[in-house]
């Protein structure tokens, strides 16, 4: 039971009550495959979001970035995101294992709308393809791979209203959370000072990017 809020709306009817239904351009906009628009715009993005959940439900939203491109449109109905080398917990891909739906948001630096596309995912290891999303020498173990079973444009407002792609709104550098700290305070462990995560953080980026 929910003890913290007041007032929760629980039916479609009544949050259509409030906020209105969609109109008929929202409502016609969505298609199941990836026509040239969609792959050109996935050819030209450096960062999507996955979203996935487990078996009951628990969610959870990873970055994938790397340069334009770095995804492969096989097809009209499938792509492929490779996997780069990461801190290990293969939290996408554990829930892909066990709940194959997933939601991808494409994003292009400097473009305000984005592209979603919904669809099934598998944890792949086909050689051939993961040849073609080799970097740096390096081919990933294992990739992604999507049916597509719906893709959209998501309109501007979002990123109008942060003012995201704006240098002149962004926060003072020496104002920005310090990741280090953060982490320090998380892991309450004395061989895990700031400093000694921050070389650490160091290390990683600048030697196992790839």
């Amino acid at each position: 039971m929910n003890k913290g809020f007041s007032e929760i709306i629980s039916t479609v009817e009544d949050l259509q009550a409030l906020l209105g239904k969609p109109s008929e351009l929202v409502n016609n906009k969505s298609i199941d495959y990836l026509d040239t628009h969609c792959r050109d715009f996935i050819s030209k993005a450096s960062m999507l979001f996955v979203s996935t959940s487990d078996a009951a439900g628990n969610c959870d939203v990873s970055p994938r970035g790397d340069a334009a491109g770095f995804v492969l449109a096989l097809d009209e109905k499938r792509l492929v995101i490779p996997e780069r080398p990461g801190n290990k917990r293969c939290d996408t891909l554990r829930n892909i294992l066990e709940n194959p739906k997933v939601g991808l948001i494409f994003i292009i630096p400097g473009l305000e709308e984005t592209l979603r596309v919904n669809g099934k995912a598998y944890v792949i290891r086909d050689e051939a393809i993961m040849v073609q999303l080799a970097t740096q020498g390096k081919v990933p173990v294992v990739g992604i791979g999507v049916e597509v079973e719906e893709c959209y444009i998501h309109c501007a407002k979002a990123f109008k209203r942060s003012g995201l792609w704006q240098p002149e709104q962004w926060p003072a550098q020496n104002t920005l959370p310090r990741p280090a700290a953060i982490l320090a305070d998380h892991i309450k462990k004395p061989a895990y000072s700031e400093e000694h995560i921050k070389t650490v953080l160091k290390e990683s980026y600048e030697k196992r990017l790839y």
